[in-house]
């Protein structure tokens, strides 16, 4: 590990992104999870029509697990950079940390959960918020200062 490696601001700037979303996304999901009708968030159940959901618990699970604990985690991962092998199994980037591939997916995979949640349910303002974050989020990734950090021998 490269303890002694100073760390890029935009690193802290990533970190800030997904702590966000995390903070987010266990608010929204505890929320859900309790209330699988809505009633705590003031949603109706017919938001949910032409989705394949009947009530809000599975999106509350995905919401509080993928984007809740899950950005949680990375932020904890891009500063401690813990050698989880388990985690490498995923890692399409072999030599790379697993977190920085990680914060990649999340990124991707927000951006594919808000659309799938602007076709399957009204548009709403947080909707552009949180997709906004997931791409910011893919832009840090794939900025040269974070890819260095976390291996990646490039020539910029």
């Amino acid at each position: 590990m490269r303890e002694m490696e100073q760390r890029p601001f935009t690193l802290y700037l990533l970190s800030f992104f997904l702590a966000f979303q995390s903070l987010g996304g266990l608010f929204g999901g505890i929320s859900l999870v309790l209330s699988p009708s809505g009633e705590i968030m003031k949603m109706p159940l017919s938001m949910l029509d032409g989705s394949p959901f009947n009530t809000f618990l599975v999106p509350g699970l995905i919401l509080l697990i993928l984007l809740g604990v899950l950005p949680g985690l990375l932020v904890y991962s891009l500063f401690r950079r813990p050698l989880w092998k388990w985690f490498g199994i995923l890692n399409l980037y072999k030599g790379v940390h697993w977190a920085w591939t990680y914060s990649l997916y999340f990124g991707i995979m927000l951006a594919i959960w808000i659309l799938a949640e602007i076709i399957w349910i009204n548009y709403d303002i947080l909707q552009t918020i949180f997709g906004l974050v997931g791409v910011t989020i893919i832009i840090l990734v794939m900025l040269p200062a974070n890819m260095r950090y976390f291996g990646w021998k490039t020539s910029f």
